[in-house]
């Protein structure tokens, strides 16, 4: 089987590029690699990462450049030219369904994969060019395959689009060796563009209030969904702050070595899918303090770290965890035993076949 994605972004992963950003990319790319391996024919077209004609291969994908011009002629020449079975989106776009479309008249199906929450949700999902979504909600109904993190966002997707829908959780990526607690420096990383859904005022009000608590922050500025200037108003704010080391925008293995070396990783997200960060913590043997993101009640369910009731309880739940390297020691045991379930390149390619073909893994 042949597939095909459209990213930049999955290219600045493969090649290292420590410039690289976003869950979106870095899970297409995880997705990519671990397809290649099991033995399926991926290509991957890059607008501005290869010139058009190019072809580069990294871990066995095969990366093509499709030129810089506008983005619709030049996705169907790539689809034309390279004739997959499959064409992978993910995360909201206003163009979907003109993709979508193009896919259709070169013979090529499609897959959707919602990589936020809202993305199920067409009236709420875009973050840009907003009154075109009647085009994305036009994509979400013609798409053959819908993948879906996790059950919440499947008992939420509108009743008439469920029959294509799938649970194909994302990858937790390569694993280090877990670091023993007692080890570890005691800080709890906060890792995160700068962006108003991430909540980094929160932050900004759990170290206030925890003044002995110290707080390793990794984050660029961004106007993705955030009003402009909205990125400077933290990072000053930031600075006031002599518990904070604000390391500004790092590369993905910095920040992946800071939640490794961490006690704890702190959430203080409004709205998410799956975090990339969760499944970086917990293949780390990191226990992760969440103000409101849980994706299914894993965290609770399987004892991955703590759910807090708001600020006051965040200082309470990260002060324990950090007072006793034994427990979070224990908690490791839980994280570790959960990704090798459920986000381990095998049970994701697994269930990535499985919906493919129709069958049913969503157990």
């Amino acid at each position: 089987m042949k597939i095909a994605f459209v990213n930049d972004g999955i290219h600045e992963y493969a090649s290292g590029d420590p410039s690289a950003v976003g869950g979106a990319e870095r899970q297409q790319w995880l997705l990519a690699r671990a397809l290649a391996a099991a033995g399926w024919s991926v290509k991957v077209g890059t607008r501005h990462r290869l010139e058009r004609g190019r072809r580069e291969t990294i871990d066995g994908v095969d990366y093509v450049g499709i030129g810089i011009g506008p983005y619709l002629p030049a996705l169907f020449r790539f689809l034309r030219s390279e004739r997959p079975n499959w064409f992978y989106l993910r995360c909201a776009q206003p163009l979907l369904g003109p993709m979508v479309q193009l896919a259709r008249v070169s013979n090529v199906r499609t897959i959707f994969s919602a990589g936020f929450d809202t993305d199920i949700q067409p009236r709420e999902a875009l973050t840009r060019r907003r009154r075109l979504w009647p085009l994305y909600a036009w994509g979400l109904a013609q798409v053959e395959k819908l993948f879906l993190q996790h059950g919440r966002q499947l008992s939420g997707l509108p009743t008439k689009w469920r029959s294509k829908a799938y649970i194909v959780r994302s990858i937790a990526g390569a694993r280090a060796p877990v670091k023993p607690h007692a080890m570890r420096e005691k800080y709890v990383a906060w890792i995160g563009m700068l962006r108003r859904h991430k909540r980094p005022d929160l932050l900004i009000e759990i170290a206030r209030k925890a003044p002995a608590l110290r707080f390793v922050l990794c984050g660029g500025q961004s106007t993705f969904g955030t009003t402009a200037g909205y990125s400077e108003q933290i990072m000053n704010r930031l600075r006031d702050l002599t518990n904070v080391n604000y390391c500004g925008q790092v590369s993905p293995e910095h920040a992946e070595g800071i939640i490794r070396n961490a006690a704890v990783l702190l959430s203080t997200s409004s709205s998410e899918g799956f975090p990339n960060t969760f499944l970086q913590a917990w293949s780390s043997g990191t226990p992760v303090v969440s103000l409101e993101i849980d994706p299914d009640d894993i965290i609770k369910r399987y004892g991955l770290g703590a759910m807090s009731n708001g600020v006051v309880g965040a200082v309470r739940d990260i002060t324990r965890l950090i007072a006793s390297a034994d427990q979070r020691d224990d908690i490791a045991v839980h994280t570790q035993r959960y990704v090798t379930q459920y986000h381990s390149d095998a049970a994701v390619v697994e269930a990535f076949e499985a919906a493919v073909s129709g069958a049913s893994l969503q157990a």
